[in-house]
This record gives C-alpha cells, structure tokens and sequence, in this order.
C-alpha cells in the first residue's frame, strides 16, 4: 500500500488559539459550541468538523464569523476524517480543555496553542488523517533561576496560581 505524506502550515491569527483533535459523529460540532458557549461569556470561537462519511462536508459554528472561517479555512487545509478545529479568542486553551474532553464525540487532543502549527497528513486509498502535529519551535535552552522567577510572577498576574 501506497502512503503519501503532506505538511500543512496550518493557517491561524497571531492572535488566536487553535484546538485539534478529532471526534467521530455530525453531532460534534453542536455538542463542541454548547461545551465553549458554557466556558466563559467572554471566549469568542469558531469551529470546524471533517465529516468522515455521507456528504463529507465541514460543518462549522460559533459565536465570532472572523474565526469560524478561519477554522474552516484550517480544517479544509488538513481535510482529515473526523477531525476538528477549534479558533478561539478572550479565553485560553487551559480554560476550555477540560470541558472539550468531555464531550463524548472527542477521541483525541492532538494540541491546544497560540504557536505557528504544522500538520503531517498521510493518504492512502481515498482516507486522509493526521500522522503528526508541530507545536511551535525546538527549546532555546534550559531554564534558568531568573527564567524560573519569571514564570512563577507570569503565572501569578494571570491569576493561575496564588
């Protein structure tokens, strides 16, 4: 068997966190807007789904246009079985993470980020799915005690830890 490999530089704002996973029923994407709308009334978000069978569209919803288009914009650029896009704003991945997992239909995270991203794809015999995902860059170093100092004060202005 055949397999080819392709590398997406998945498109996202500067601005915005991105959310891959997949799932495995139409009614993710209902199920994926209901578990951000209850998140937090400030987090803006667009979202896009990768019908796997029938008509194999991208369903998409949200609550912000500008990023409901980008995350079809992304979700057409991997075009993977199953696979979802999240697009948000006014929230970070770690205010939301905890709610995607548990909708029943999410199989898997694969990143939560504001980082540039990459995907591997892999096609084979008409499927196409996700191999890999690049999050951001190789380490600069290791932290040092001033690095450290500044990660514990970030955390603390951010109200992620006391």
């Amino acid at each position: 068997m055949d397999i080819e490999f392709a590398f997406v530089n998945l498109h996202k704002p500067a601005d915005a966190n991105v959310i891959l996973g997949q799932a495995h029923f139409v009614k993710t994407v209902e199920d994926l807007f209901e578990a951000l709308a209850g998140a937090g009334p400030h987090l803006r978000f667009g979202i896009a789904f990768c019908e796997a069978s029938g008509a194999r569209l991208i369903r998409h919803t949200g609550n912000d246009p500008e990023l409901e288009a980008d995350a079809c914009q992304a979700a057409e650029q991997i075009a993977a079985g199953h696979s979802f896009v999240i697009m948000l704003r006014g929230g970070h991945p770690v205010n939301v993470l905890n709610a995607v997992k548990a909708v029943p239909e999410v199989c898997t995270i694969w990143c939560a980020t504001a980082n540039p991203v990459g995907v591997v794809v892999a096609t084979a015999r008409g499927h196409r799915g996700v191999a890999a995902v690049l999050d951001g860059s190789t380490p600069a170093g290791i932290e040092g005690d001033a690095d450290a100092a500044e990660r514990h004060a970030l955390l603390r202005d951010l109200g992620y830890k006391l």
